[in-house]
């Protein structure tokens, strides 16, 4: 069994503030030392959003665990000189604010690959280094909106307002910014030079719903080129998930106690449903083409299949379809998502206790390995001696020179 976490082996110098700092979670989740650099004063993600806990924002305990912060006043030339030093013994830098933020300093890619050529450097921000839009501030729902991914609503008394909906642009760019990283260190490891990469957290929700936007590409072709599939005669349905509406063997449907999702669109699982239930009738009158046939429309057989399913639990359909091999899920809501006994199995929970607050651990598993169990998120500054001490190799007298010459605030 392994002894050290995967990532033990990669040191990150982060630059960050609010959400961009999620670039670096998963990678402290696996081991990796990231060090937080801050100014004096703190990355205010730690009051930013809600709910606050104790008076630290959930959003800093989740993004920021596992990380160690070190305060450096940047506009002081021996704190630059610090940062120069870290990078000197790092394998990435990420800069997750507005690109050339550190540029500013004198702490650029072309500056910092003279200290170090192998350093790989990550700027992440929110419409990236190019493009008209490159300069606007902006929050991470803009990376909804922009995208495509929120529709507007109303309320009653005509307002528009942000409807709930899952954060996509925050939370994908994480996944293709850490993919990426991970590739620059290994080919910087290959062959000794590093590279400069930018990641657009904007680019990355677009990225993430592909299967939409790619769809009204393949629509505004001629639909002699691009159709539906087979088991709708060819003809076109609604974009991506909004053709779902009418389907009726893919379809959510109301239990004794809930919703379940089903999902016998294939001949196969709809006709083990039918002997499942008694109703081999019904696979006789309606019986489907071989793959992903919906039964599109078919509102008789919607109202019989209503009247099926609210004749069980949602426990038991759940057990119905692992004994007839027929798909059916159970609809949770992020409320009670962690009572469901599939999320108990599998997920470990962050303890407040430990962590500030009830956080999900790392979904990837290690086989036979412990699962990973990130320090609490830092408060700012908290490792200051200890990373000069401990990376750099300071003493306890070059420490108390930095701060009396103001470059740790």
């Amino acid at each position: 069994m392994p002894t050290h976490p995967p990532l033990s082996s990669l040191r990150v110098i982060e630059s960050s503030i609010l959400g961009p700092a999620a670039v670096t979670t998963a990678l402290a989740d696996l081991g990796a030392d990231v060090i937080k650099v801050e100014s004096p004063s703190g990355d205010y993600i730690r009051e930013m959003t809600w709910p606050i806990i104790e008076g630290v924002s959930l959003m800093h305990y989740h993004l920021n665990r596992g990380k160690k912060s070190i305060t450096l006043d940047l506009k002081n030339e021996a704190a630059r000189e610090v940062y120069r030093e870290l990078v000197r013994c790092a394998d990435v830098v990420v800069e997750a604010s507005k690109p050339g933020a550190l540029a500013r300093y004198g702490l650029g890619y072309e500056d910092l690959r003279e200290v170090n050529p192998k350093i790989v450097f990550c700027t992440v921000s929110g419409y990236g280094m190019t493009g008209p839009y490159k300069d606007m501030p902006s929050h991470g729902i803009a990376y909804d909106t922009w995208s495509g991914i929120v529709k507007p609503a109303y309320d009653e008394e005509g307002f528009c307002y942000i409807p709930e909906h899952v954060g996509i642009g925050i939370n994908a760019a994480p996944l293709y910014g850490g993919l990426a990283v991970l590739a620059g260190v290994i080919r910087a490891r290959e062959t000794g030079k590093g590279c400069f990469m930018e990641l657009a957290q904007s680019d990355a929700a677009a990225a993430f719903d592909w299967y939409r936007s790619e769809s009204h590409m393949a629509y505004s072709r001629p639909e002699d080129v691009v159709t539906g599939n087979k088991s709708d005669n060819y003809a076109r349905r609604p974009v991506a998930t909004a053709g779902m509406k009418e389907g009726v063997r893919y379809q959510l449907y109301d239990s004794a106690d809930g919703h379940v999702l089903f999902m016998a669109s294939e001949q196969a699982f709809w006709k083990n449903f039918c002997v499942g239930v008694g109703r081999i009738d019904l696979c006789e009158k309606w019986p489907g083409s071989k793959y992903a046939d919906h039964a599109r429309g078919n509102r008789e057989l919607q109202a019989i299949l209503r009247d099926i399913f609210r004749s069980r639990t949602t426990r038991e359909w759940l057990d119905f379809g692992v004994k007839f091999n027929t798909p059916i899920a159970p609809v949770n809501t992020p409320a009670n998502i962690v009572d469901d006994p599939q999320f108990k199995d599998r997920f470990r929970v962050l303890p407040h206790e430990r962590h500030g607050a009830d956080m999900l651990g790392f979904p990837v598993k290690f086989i036979g390995e412990p699962e990973a169990d990130p320090e609490r998120a830092p408060t700012v500054g908290e490792h200051t001696d200890a990373v000069l001490n401990g990376v750099l190799g300071y003493d306890t007298a070059r420490v108390a020179e930095l701060r009396e010459k103001g470059a740790l605030g």
